[in-house]
C-alpha cells in the first residue's frame, strides 16, 4: 500500500419506498434498473442474511478493498429504514476521490427510490452514455443542463422536452443540484452526472422500462446528442 492509499467509509440512514425484500432484489439483482449492472463484478457476499444484513466485498492487492453494507428494517406502510455504508481504499488523490462517491451515493440511493417507488420489478432496458472528453471543462455539465432545457429547472417541476435525435420527453425533474439531475416520465429515468466536477466527462444512464427499445439503440440516439451539444 502507498502513502497516498487511506481509507474510506460513507454512512447513509434512509427509508425507501419498499419492503426490505423488495430493497434487496433492487440492490442484488435488479442494479440495471437504477444504477448499472454489477453481475459482472467479483464481489464476495461476507453478511448474507435475506431480507435483513448484506455485505458485499471485492479486495485487490497491497490491501484495497471496496465493502458495501446494507443493513434493511421494515417500515410501517411498506417501507424499509436502510443504513448503507461503503467503505474501502482510495489509490491517489483521496480528496477528489471520496468528494465524488460521496456525493454520488446521494444521488444513486435518491434514484433506487425512484425505482421502488414507480418502476419496481419492470424489465429493464440500460444504457451507459460517456460525452466526448470536450464535456470535460467547468462549464460542462451547465451546456448540458442548457441543451435539454433543463437549465433553471428546480426539482419536482414538470418539463417538457423535444431532443434532436432523442424524441419527446414528458415528465419531471426529480433530482437536481450542480453536479447531477434526474429526469423521469412514465416510462424510464435519465440520470446524468456532472463528473467534469471530479476529472471526468460527463456522462449519463438511462433505465428504460417501456420496451420499446433496446439498449443498443438508446445509446446511439443519446450518444448523438451528446456528440452534437459538445461538438
Amino acid at each position: 500500500m502507498t502513502d497516498n492509499n487511506r481509507e474510506f467509509e460513507i454512512v447513509v440512514d434512509t427509508e425507501l419506498p419498499g419492503t426490505p425484500e423488495q430493497v434487496w432484489e433492487a440492490v442484488t439483482k435488479d442494479t440495471p434498473a437504477w444504477m448499472f449492472p454489477t453481475d459482472q463484478w467479483p464481489a464476495v457476499r461476507t453478511v448474507d442474511d435475506y431480507p435483513r444484513h448484506l455485505v458485499t466485498r471485492m479486495d485487490g492487492p497491497d490491501g484495497w478493498f471496496n465493502q458495501l453494507e446494507h443493513v434493511l428494517e421494515p417500515v410501517e406502510g411498506g417501507r424499509a429504514k436502510l443504513h448503507y455504508v461503503h467503505s474501502g481504499i482510495f489509490t491517489d488523490d483521496w480528496d477528489q476521490q471520496y468528494d465524488g462517491a460521496s456525493k454520488h451515493t446521494e444521488f444513486y440511493l435518491h434514484t433506487l427510490g425512484q425505482y421502488l417507488k414507480y418502476f419496481n420489478g419492470k424489465p429493464v432496458a440500460f444504457a451507459d452514455v460517456q460525452a466526448p472528453a470536450s464535456s470535460q471543462n467547468p462549464q460542462g455539465f451547465v451546456r448540458l443542463k442548457e441543451a435539454l432545457g433543463v437549465g433553471d429547472s428546480a426539482q419536482g417541476q414538470s418539463v417538457e422536452l423535444e431532443l434532436d435525435g432523442v424524441g419527446r420527453l414528458s415528465g419531471e425533474v426529480d433530482f437536481s443540484n450542480e453536479h447531477f439531475l434526474g429526469l423521469r416520465t412514465s416510462e424510464a429515468m435519465y440520470r446524468f452526472f456532472g463528473r467534469n466536477s471530479f476529472g471526468a466527462p460527463v456522462g449519463m444512464t438511462v433505465h428504460d422500462f417501456s420496451g420499446k427499445a433496446s439498449s443498443e439503440e438508446i445509446a446511439a440516439d443519446w450518444g448523438g446528442f451528446l456528440e452534437r451539444v459538445y461538438a
